[in-house]
């Protein structure tokens, strides 16, 4: 299992080589505003453990394990962000996800893609439902943010 910080950097370079021939270190780093020791770091562990073919100066290839995981950590954070809009969550959808995505079970992403695809298929569900948020909100229910004065 990787870490959250190597899932970030096999997703991202999976996400890139979707859509390039070629993937560089410099393109990594400059994709997720890291420095480039930061990257090599992250190849050379990625390579360890046979997600990618990498030689010092050329560009990362993705072995099939590692285009397999990239796949799923892409579709993963697809399904989080998809829900965080489907439940009309007021936030930076961007960095909710990537405080999710390492940390939610395989069954718990299973069971939120199952209600994404039943929102998307019962609109009027969905609608009741943000009915029923905006009518807790009126009347001023729900968590209350014990960080604020």
């Amino acid at each position: 299992m990787l870490s959250p910080s190597l899932e970030d950097y096999l997703e991202e370079i999976y996400r890139f080589s979707l859509h390039n021939d070629v993937v560089r270190v410099s393109d990594i780093a400059t994709c997720l505003d890291v420095t480039m020791p930061s990257v090599n770091n992250a190849i050379r562990k990625l390579s360890n453990e046979n997600y990618l073919v990498y030689k010092k100066y050329r560009e990362l290839v993705l072995t099939k394990k590692g285009r397999k995981l990239g796949k799923f950590l892409v579709e993963r954070n697809s399904i989080l962000q998809k829900f965080l809009r489907v439940i009309d969550s007021d936030c930076d959808i961007k960095a909710e996800v990537e405080a999710m995505e390492h940390y939610l079970t395989l069954p718990t992403i299973r069971a939120i893609e199952s209600l994404v695809d039943f929102f998307k298929n019962n609109q009027e569900c969905r609608l009741e439902f943000l009915k029923h948020c905006d009518q807790r909100k009126e009347k001023g229910l729900g968590l209350i943010d014990g960080y604020k004065d």
